[in-house]
């Protein structure tokens, strides 16, 4: 469900192009911005939606254990970010060098890159601390129930 979610907003902005992205206008109104910022929302849900589900490829496919299943999607999502960018200007240099930034819609932004790189590892963090916050509750309380059970007495 994650992945869907996040594909169905990238579709959105690969319709109405990120730079005119009809909600990213409805956001310009609201934060009182002169930028459509639809791209930051997506980037920030790429960190927030899909960071669970490497996470879950982490433990199950590479055996994972530890703190660094909190950490080490965090990085993959901000290497993932970068890789894109990079590839972004590379693309746009190739396609249209005279007006690569238009091709970027980096909207008058000279740190839109680092921006979106940003949005992604801020996701991504608040996606693993919200799931450390939950599973170390449950842990938590796991092990308080086990610790009120009363065991019978050994002979």
């Amino acid at each position: 469900m994650l992945i869907f979610v996040f594909l169905s907003l990238h579709e959105i902005g690969a319709h109405y192009q990120y730079s005119d992205a009809v909600p990213g206008e409805w956001l310009k109104r609201v934060l009182h911005t002169e930028r459509n910022h639809y791209d930051r929302v997506v980037h920030f849900a790429f960190g927030l939606l899909l960071s669970y589900p490497q996470r879950e490829i982490l433990i199950r496919k590479a055996g994972l254990r530890g703190k660094w299943i909190y950490g080490l999607p965090i990085l993959t999502t901000l290497a993932l970010s970068a890789a894109y960018e990079i590839i972004e200007a590379i693309v746009a240099a190739i396609v249209d060098p005279t007006d690569a930034a238009a091709f970027l819609g980096l909207q008058g932004d000279p740190w839109d890159s680092q921006e979106d790189m940003f949005m992604g590892l801020a996701g991504a963090s608040v996606a693993m601390f919200a799931l450390a916050l939950v599973n170390f509750r449950q842990g938590a309380k796991l092990s308080r129930a086990a610790s009120t059970v009363r065991r019978p007495p050994q002979s």
